[in-house]
């Protein structure tokens, strides 16, 4: 039996990026999850809020909690990914002065999504918007 958890991401508000991370934080660690394992998937998490707070409009997590993993969707409203193989690539980011003024859009989410996870799968569409789905497993 899994567990869902559901997360809502406004766009631009950077003070509650982190809610989502910390909330599946304390589901895993009552679950007695591998501390290493808590922490991948806490990073991910994080990451993938970050980049809806500074690139969409708005967005959502949802985390399903299985016996041997973690599956975690991200999707949001926004102007999508032009070109996904570049924004894999350490360093590059489309953040904007502000975002970066704030210490956020060092080009390194992705990259860090794809360093904590199993499997990274990103569908995107320009205009549109993207859904990022990444998973952990732990058994």
């Amino acid at each position: 039996m899994a567990i869902e958890l559901n997360f809502t991401i406004e766009g631009g508000d950077f003070s509650n990026a982190g809610k989502a991370s910390s909330k599946i934080k304390k589901v895993l660690k009552q679950l007695n999850i591998e501390a290493k394992i808590i922490k991948k998937i806490v990073v991910a998490v994080y990451e993938a809020e970050v980049n809806v707070a500074a690139h969409a409009y708005s967005g959502n997590v949802k985390a399903l909690v299985g016996e041997n993993d973690v599956v975690v969707m991200v999707s949001d409203s926004g102007p999508g990914i032009e070109n996904v193989e570049l924004a894999m690539k350490e360093g590059y980011s489309t953040a904007s002065k502000e975002v970066r003024e704030m210490g956020f859009g060092a080009g390194m989410g992705l990259a860090n999504i794809k360093r904590n996870t199993d499997e990274l799968k990103i569908e995107t569409k320009v205009g549109e918007g993207t859904t990022v789905t990444f998973s952990l497993n732990y058994s």
